[in-house]
């Protein structure tokens, strides 16, 4: 030892502070949660909104009749468990062993060295790690469930296994006790203040804070791309945004980002806007920013989306630019309603929209993922009569839901990083925008959930009626970019893939490295991820094994591919178009009045 560190030996931990600090956490947390459950609903759907007690009561009523497999799954547990005692005794012998149960790659709640070195938190992780898999198995293997109540009790039991982790305590998460011996239990106290906040922000509900939402400012260090705003109605803003080059292509632009978040994540920053790299290959491109809507707009339907969204920024986009025709861009659900509208014009022999490209996007939901266990019948009433007082559906409900899809990343962490170490999330714009979301109108809300996630009508021909005209994909035969990501767990690249076969005119599919956000934005500067294509498949795509077969991977960013492939489809140069200088004048600039109001 040095004489710096005989010098300065670690304070002794203020017990007494640390657990009058947990039994305060404790009482507010007791205290908010009483006063949420004592609001005049039906108690029902307040305590159980999401039938998991259904579908665990009919899991436990299988197991129950299937003794003899039960036993066996308990035995199973049994000796693994022994086999970790072994493994702890071989080494306190001093001898090598191989742990019994590891983390899987790339799981960041141990990554402490502790975990590794020293032999009690590794036991306590392996531990873990043994009955959390054990559990999850053994109710996979509950026989005789439909597969939509399987899909569900697998993914309620991870999340259940996911908030157990030793990593979300304080006394078996090595960081959290180091930080609170050193600091004498003030990142408790700290922690107890963020929590309280959020509590308090959220109106009895935990609404988690992940960044410093203070840092950002729009038009400063977040959506810069400079551009005006040249229509706007009930439910749009569309924004045109100003050339960088002399000459633009003709065809201009359309871009339809999802209205369940703002439109920048696709202009985030200079060095991440696909809006701007577009601009800087000689697009004329416009953005569809969609209003954050409130009461007024609570009987806005799924047909009013196409035809006041959609058709409306065609229309004023082919005004702006003066061009007959356009290529269009449809991200996420902003892509379905966009399929759902080509099917529309087609029926009417509307042949504006020239090429297409869907980021992200489901038109097929028969094997949507894991957002398909919050879909069914009595979840749908729930969400009904949740949204019918106020006609719309808060933006946190939709928030929270995407986070529970990656609970260790997107809550736990969060979790330990604010509550339990008590610091405060640093400025992230990825997180500030994935904070940023958006209500929905009631009636467009349940629609898109009815219609697609629970009965998969937008691929039955004319099993679908907007504005009066039957919706048939079979009918769009313009040329097709078909983009999914490899780790995307809102929108899996399986499901994304079968709209290849929904299409009648020709299909480019690739698949991009990581997820939902990150495959997506990934400009060619950062170096990152990779892609995969088929040119062998290209126009007519086949079955997703024969794709992934032939499939060729290439490193780096899948943005000047795409460019490779629209740029001939965009017709000749043509001077470029300064926005508000055409038909249609500047009402203010980018980017616009509607993408600051949040919810």
């Amino acid at each position: 030892m040095t004489n710096a560190q005989s010098a300065n030996p670690p304070p002794n931990p203020d017990l007494a502070r640390i657990t009058q600090d947990l039994l305060e956490m404790a009482r507010r947390n007791q205290e908010m949660f009483t006063q949420a459950l004592a609001t005049p609903e039906d108690a029902m759907r307040k305590l159980d909104p999401l039938n998991i007690g259904g579908t665990m009561a009919e899991a436990a009523q299988r197991m129950y009749f299937d003794p003899t497999r039960l036993m066996q799954a308990n035995l199973d547990l049994w000796q693994q468990h022994m086999a970790l005692w072994q493994s702890v005794a071989q080494k306190m012998a001093g001898q090598a062993t191989k742990p019994v149960a590891s983390p899987e790659r790339g799981d960041r709640r141990f990554r402490d060295p502790e975990w590794e070195t020293n032999p009690l938190f590794d036991f306590i992780k392996q531990s873990y790690l043994i009955t959390s898999r054990w559990l999850v198995n053994t109710m996979a293997a509950v026989q005789g469930l439909d597969p939509r109540t399987a899909r569900k009790m697998d993914f309620y039991t991870r999340q259940f296994a996911d908030a157990f982790a030793p990593s979300n305590f304080i006394w078996t998460n090595p960081e959290v006790l180091r930080a609170t011996l050193a600091s004498r239990g003030e990142n408790l106290a700290r922690g107890y203040e963020n929590f309280r906040r959020d509590m308090e922000r959220g109106q009895g509900k935990l609404q988690l804070t992940m960044t410093d939402t203070s840092a950002f400012e729009f038009g400063r260090n977040i959506a810069m791309t400079p551009g005006k705003v040249v229509f706007q109605n009930d439910l749009i803003q569309l924004i045109q945004y100003a050339p960088t080059t002399p000459d633009v292509y003709a065809r201009p632009l359309l871009i339809v980002p999802p209205w369940i978040n703002k439109y920048y994540i696709l202009d985030l920053t200079p060095d991440k806007s696909f809006i701007g790299w577009a601009v800087g290959r000689g697009y004329t491109v416009f953005v569809v920013s969609w209003v954050n809507p409130d009461t007024h707009l609570a009987d806005k339907t799924f047909a009013d989306y196409m035809t006041e969204g959609i058709l409306a920024a065609v229309d004023a986009t082919i005004r702006a630019s003066g061009s007959p025709d356009i290529n269009a861009i449809g991200y996420c659900i902003g892509g379905t309603l966009l399929a759902a509208t080509l099917g529309y014009m087609a029926a009417q022999g509307d042949e504006r929209i020239r090429s297409v490209t869907f980021f992200a996007t489901q038109v097929d939901f028969s094997e949507p993922g894991d957002l398909q266990v919050f879909i069914d019948e009595r979840q749908l009433a729930n969400l009904d009569k949740l949204m019918e007082d106020k006609g719309y559906l808060e933006g946190e409900a939709m928030y929270s839901t995407f986070n529970m899809l990656r609970a260790n990343d997107l809550i736990w962490s969060f979790y330990v990083h604010n509550y339990l170490l008590g610091r405060d999330p640093p400025p992230f714009d990825l997180l500030f925008w994935n904070s940023d979301a958006t209500r929905m109108p009631r009636r467009t809300h349940m629609f898109y959930l009815r219609e697609m996630y629970l009965k998969n009508n937008l691929v039955k021909p004319g099993a679908i009626e907007l504005a009066g005209v039957p919706i048939d994909l079979t009918k769009v035969s313009i040329p097709v970019f078909l983009l999914a990501s490899r780790e995307d767990h809102i929108a899996p690249y399986a499901s994304v893939f079968k709209a290849c076969h929904h299409f009648s005119g020709p299909v480019r599919f690739v698949l991009a490295g990581s997820g939902h956000i990150a495959g997506v934005i990934n400009p060619p500067d950062a170096a990152k991820y990779q892609y995969w294509d088929n040119r062998a498949q290209d126009g007519q795509v086949g079955e997703l094994a024969d794709w992934l077969g032939g499939a060729t991977e290439h490193p780096g960013s899948w943005w000047p591919d795409w460019d490779r492939w629209l740029a001939p489809q965009s017709g000749d140069r043509v001077p470029a178009r300064v926005p508000g200088t055409g038909a249609l004048p500047a009402i203010e600039d980018a980017p616009g009045s509607y993408v600051m109001k949040r919810s």
